[in-house]
This record gives structure tokens, sequence and C-alpha cells, in this order.
């Protein structure tokens, strides 16, 4: 019996760590490395295509920002002239030597102010029942009633009112001028309520204001009055002027904070915007700048197409090259390996040749010595193959040499045992960690398949192809030389033939 040997299913000759070198510069490592590093460069990119959509979002916020407070600023300068301007009539209307002057003085000293402002319609004096008493336009006022007037009405019914901006209307005196008014409260000496003086704006100021303002081809700007009623829009539109959006998600967040931005949808035409938006600290207005978020990023979508497209060309690129660079590799280690075979193979019958033989008797040698274990060898030998070659040719002889390797290929099993062409019609089997007797057994097999391939060899005593075979065995007691081993199995080998052919003879190193 064959005392149980480790496993050799890995070549020892090629140890785990030159295996991993071997994998790694490989050609499934040449393209799982292009696989990861244009995995990396594509994450790279998109990080940084990434913080660019981030950083459009941001510039997009503070143009917004910046474009609104412009707006504010132009407002309030405006707004503050005409707030002056009724506050002079007010204060005016309360001295009794101005209302004592004639009536073209008085207008030109109470509506002074006034006249130089850009965009003013007119600027009346209403009495407590809403008829015009006084008329910047003319030192005969015109007769007109504007009781039914959000600007009359508010401040009629509230005494501290103030100065209150009107929803926007059209005017009865300019043709239908789209305007809104700014208006004060006139008291009487008790506090009851003595009319109004008010200052129509055409909205035109706010067209021209909101056009000189880039916002992108989709963007929007309006002044909305704080209770919701849109004062202007750009761009305008009549049926928007008007509209009362307190209920809109997007007023809600205005009166939230005193400014601030959020991204939202519009309820007028239902685009998606970033929105920024500003209460006025001293007017009851919100100021808002919305910027269409295609629009924001219109710029830095052409450039991430462009540079994704460039990116992805040139991943998929480096990717196929390196396909192409570890198929040739592959290519190339195939034919280095065939050639390493070759080199270390017999060609005619697909055993190890003479070379390969000599390390590998080296390694189990050196093994079998450290181990002390046994170490067997067969010397097998094609019985008159000369007399074969000539009565049947080269070709046949050849032909039966690679049958012959076949059988002894067949039979011995163990991945250490080894097989090799020591020349001519001469074979050596080494067989490491095996018995005398199991070596004798194994190489009864291989002379008994020999004889039953019943090759016809009609100058042989035995009518077909035979092989005598030589057996010798190494034990640690046994202080000798590989080569010894070598010549006490050819010397088994000639006591075979000696004694008739087609047997196996066995002698002990």
């Amino acid at each position: 019996m064959n005392p149980p040997r480790e496993d050799r299913s890995a070549p020892p000759s090629v140890p785990g760590r030159a295996r991993l070198i071997k994998w790694l510069t490989g050609p499934r490592a040449i393209f799982y490395g292009s696989l990861v590093v244009a995995f990396v460069m594509a994450s790279l990119c998109a990080t940084v295509l990434y913080q660019s959509r981030h950083d459009a979002m941001e510039r997009a916020r503070e143009n917004s920002r910046n474009v609104a407070l412009i707006a504010e600023r132009d407002i309030e300068r405006n707004f503050e002239l005409y707030a002056l301007s009724l506050q002079a009539v007010v204060e005016g209307l309360g001295k009794p030597e101005v209302m004592a002057l004639p009536p073209h003085l008085r207008s030109q000293l109470l509506f002074d102010r006034a006249a130089t402002a850009d965009y003013l319609g007119s600027m009346l004096v209403l009495d407590a029942a809403g008829n015009v008493v006084m008329d910047s336009a003319s030192d005969t006022p015109r007769k007109a009633n504007f009781a039914d007037r959000d600007y009359f009405t508010v401040q009629r019914d509230n005494p501290n009112a103030g100065l209150f901006v009107s929803a926007p209307f059209h005017s009865r005196l300019r043709n239908g001028a789209p305007s809104i008014a700014l208006s004060r409260r006139l008291s009487n000496a008790d506090g009851s309520f003595a009319g109004i003086v008010m200052i129509a704006i055409n909205l035109e100021y706010f067209h021209r204001l909101f056009a000189g303002l880039s916002l992108g081809p989709h963007g929007a700007i309006s002044v909305i009055a704080q209770n919701g009623v849109m004062i202007m829009r750009q761009p305008y539109d009549s049926a928007v002027v008007g509209r009362n959006i307190s209920k809109a998600s997007t007023f809600r967040k205005f009166r939230s904070a005193a400014e601030g931005s959020f991204l939202d949808t519009s309820s007028i035409d239902g685009v998606r915007r970033l929105y920024f938006f500003r209460n006025f600290p001293q007017l009851p207005l919100i100021i808002m700048v919305a910027e269409a978020q295609p629009d924001i990023y219109a710029a830095w979508r052409r450039r991430a197409l462009t540079i994704g497209s460039l990116m992805g060309a040139f991943a998929l690129g480096f990717v196929a090259l390196s396909f192409m660079l570890g198929t040739q590799l592959r290519r190339r280690m195939r034919a280095e390996s065939e050639l390493e075979l070759l080199a270390r193979t017999d060609s005619l019958t697909g055993l190890h040749n003479r070379r390969t033989l000599g390390e590998i008797l080296d390694l189990e040698w050196r093994r079998a010595r450290r181990a002390r274990g046994v170490f067997s060898l067969l010397f097998v030998d094609i019985d008159r193959f000369k007399a074969y070659n000539d009565k049947y040719g080269h070709q046949a002889g050849d032909d039966a040499l690679a049958a012959v390797a076949r059988c002894i290929g067949e039979n011995i099993r163990r991945p250490a045992d080894t097989a090799a062409r020591y020349g001519g019609e001469e074979f050596i089997v080494v067989l490491p960690d095996t018995l005398r007797e199991g070596a004798y057994a194994i190489a009864e097999k291989i002379r008994l398949a020999i004889s039953e391939l019943a090759i016809e060899h009609s100058e042989s005593e035995y009518g077909r192809v035979t092989a005598s075979i030589g057996s010798a065995s190494w034990t640690p007691e046994q202080d000798i030389d590989v080569t010894q081993v070598i010549k006490a199995a050819d010397q088994a080998l000639y006591d075979a033939k000696a004694r008739g052919r087609n047997r196996v003879a066995t002698c002990a190193a």
C-alpha cells in the first residue's frame, strides 16, 4: 500500500506569492485595473460636475439677490420721493396761509415736488365723499369720484393706515392706463375723516425698471403687496397683474421671513424656479426675483454634456484599449506557455522530456531525503523496438511510442507521479512516497496495459508490442544518490530483458 501524501494539486515550484504576482501582471488584472481606473475617472468627473452644478445654483442665488436689491433700492428711492410729495400736500393743506393763496399759486406750492417725478399720473386731493377737490394737472379740478377705490376706502376705514399702496387699477382720468396709487389720510381737527391725498404711478415705471434686469428667457420678477395682490410681474400679463396670490405656496414662503430663497413651481405658469424674495423694510411690498431652473443649468448642462461625453469616450477607449492589450497579453502568455510546454515536453509522446525529468528527479529526491520518505523509480523499455521500426517503418514506430506513452500516463494517477521519455524507446516513471510493493504493482499494470494494446509485432516472440520494466526503490536508511537509483532501475530492466522480456524486475537501490 502507498502511504498518504500531501495534496500536490498546486505545483510546489509555483509558490503562492509568485502566483499572486503572475495574476497581478496578467491580462485579467489589466482589464479589471482599467475598469477601476475608468470608474475612478468617471467618479472624479461626476464629482466635479456635481460641484459645478451646485456652483451654478449658488451663482444664480447670488445674482437673484443682487437683482432684487437693485430693484428694491430704485423702488424705495422713487417711492420715498412720492411719499414726501404726499406728506408735503398733507402738511400744506393744514396751513391756513397756504389755503388762502390763489388756486394756481396754491397748486404750484402743494404739487411742486411731484412735478418733476417720472411715471406719475396725477396727484389728487379727495374730500370725505371721494370727490376731486384739488388736481395737480389743472387749477380747475376735473370732476370725478373715487370713493370706490381701495386707496380711498382703506384710508376712510382705518385712521392708522399711513402710507397705503393700492392694488393695480385702470385710470379713469388717463384712458385706462394701468396704475397703482399711493395715498395718505386727511383728518379734521377732531380726528374725523376729511378725505385723502393720492398720487397715481404708471405701471410703465416697473416695466422699464424690470426690462433692464437680465433674468434669462424664463425668469420672472414681481412686486407684490403684502396682502398678496400682484402689482407688477415681468414677463407682463394683464391677467396676472392685480391677481391675489395669497393662497399660493410661494407667497406663504415670502411672508415667512424678511428675505430668503427656495425652489418651487410657479402657480402662474407652472415653471420651476429658484425664488429670491425680500420684504421692503419701509414699504408694504415684496420684491421677488426668480430664475428658471432650466436657465440656471443651461450653461452647466452644455458643459456637462461636453465633458461627460469626452470623459465617457475616453473611459470606454481606455477600457477597450486595455481589453485589446489584455487579449494580446493573453495570446502572448498562451504562446509562451505553449513554448514552455514544448520545451519541457516530448513532442511525440506528450510526456516530460529528459531535461524536465532531471528537474523533477532533483526536486523529488531532495524532498524525499528531507521527509525520510520512500522513493521509487520505474525504467520502461519497449521490447525489440529497433526490429519493429525496421519491419513496419518509422511512422508506425512513432505511433507505437505514442500509444505506449498513453498507457504509462493512464496508469499513474496521483498528481505527484511523473512519467518522462528518457530517450528512444525508454521511459522513466517517478513514484515519490511509494513503497517497493506499490511500485511493482504500478509497473505490472503498465506492462499489462501495453501488452493489451495488441499492436502487431511479428519480430517479437510474443507477436505483439510488449515492454520490460525495471523497478528500484530508495529507503531512508540508505545513503545514496538519485543517480544510483536510476542505475538500479536500469539494472533491473536488463534483468527483466535477460529473463525473457515482457516482465517486471525489481532491484533495491
